[in-house]
């Protein structure tokens, strides 16, 4: 499942976290929200993988949130 697809699916308060700390680290609770809401399906593409702080998402899905956080029109990757 693409982030253009999941987004919508996860929890205001997480999409926020999405927002407010684009490009970091994600912790285990907005894994478990993105992942409960897919069915653990994710696209790989939007995943860049660890980091020795843990899992990140890749910068293509970090300028597609940055877009959604301008109200631009994101790209569907």
């Amino acid at each position: 499942m693409n982030i253009f697809e999941w987004w919508p699916l996860v929890d205001a308060e997480i999409r926020g976290w999405l927002i407010a700390h684009n490009g970091e680290p994600l912790p285990p609770h907005v894994i478990a929200d993105i992942m409960a809401v897919t069915g653990g399906a994710t696209d790989s593409g939007w995943w860049a993988g660890e980091s020795a702080d843990g899992p990140q998402l890749s910068d293509e899905a970090v300028d597609w949130i940055e877009a959604v956080a301008n109200d631009e029109e994101p790209t569907a990757g």
